[in-house]
């Protein structure tokens, strides 16, 4: 399998359906807008996006499943699935705050071989591939190489649904808030990723989140030098709902003040 071209062919896509979306933006209404659940919207831009990426994946492997966020197709395979978010930061779309993306990954069995992110607005398109290094827009790029919360940049994002873990999510924010360079929330998680993989951030923490959140963009974390855990420390952070992802120099730091907050 050469998915050095599947993902060459991957980014034209994500680039293809990403002017659709900045295309659109002007045009979508309030009416345009459904609630998928308590602070979870969708458009006919989210599922019109989904349809044209599975139509373009589904010629690039024929049998390969999905995995993807507005369920317009839900096969998935043994062997080959595509994980995807047709509109990563859909909130932030539909107020006209410039921050969302396209999130694409490819999963070989249990394990990610591919991840395309693009965002949208600054024309950004982060990938790499099983064995490469980590790219943006086809230059390579790495995590930072802070080695000290202290010396850290973080992001976030706030739970908008699940509460359940609220109250030690706000004593870690607080941590980070007072022994940190700050933190940041985007609005999209794949977004956050990916700035970690290119050294704009030293680390990302959330919980709530879907593969299709993930999946890309700790894969290119990965290829770019960082680590990924769930709040445990464990590797079950793309189908767990939860991420610690970062470069390598705070990585150790970082996971065990997430991990000693939730698991006191």
């Amino acid at each position: 399998m050469n998915y050095e071209k599947i993902c060459e062919e991957v980014c034209l896509l994500a680039k293809e359906v990403g002017l659709f979306l900045k295309n659109e933006i002007s045009r979508i209404k309030a009416t345009d807008v459904e609630s998928k659940g308590l602070h979870d919207f969708v458009t006919y831009v989210d599922k019109n996006s989904e349809k044209k990426i599975i139509t373009k994946l589904s010629e690039i492997l024929p049998k390969a499943g999905f995995i993807a966020e507005e369920k317009t197709v839900t096969n998935t395979s043994d062997k080959y699935n595509w994980i995807v978010d047709p509109l990563d930061g859909t909130t932030n779309f539909i107020h006209g705050v410039p921050c969302y993306s396209i999130s694409i990954a490819l999963m070989h069995e249990n394990k990610v071989v591919l991840g395309v992110v693009y965002e949208i607005n600054l024309d950004e398109c982060f990938y790499a591939w099983e064995n490469s290094k980590a790219f943006l827009n086809e230059k390579e790029i790495k995590v930072s190489d802070k080695n000290k919360i202290s010396d850290a940049l973080l992001a976030t994002g706030f739970p908008y649904y699940d509460y359940s873990d609220l109250e030690r999510y706000i004593e870690l924010f607080i941590y980070f808030l007072k022994n940190s360079h700050g933190i940041r929330r985007l609005g999209s998680a794949a977004v956050d990723l990916a700035y970690v993989a290119c050294g704009r951030f030293e680390g990302f923490f959330e919980y709530g989140l879907n593969p299709w959140d993930v999946a890309a963009g700790a894969f290119i974390v990965q290829q770019a030098g960082g680590n990924n855990y769930d709040f445990r420390g464990s590797d079950n952070f793309i189908f767990g709902k939860e991420i610690v992802a970062s470069n390598s120099g705070i990585a150790e730091e970082f996971a065990g003040i997430v991990k000693s907050v939730f698991f006191k």
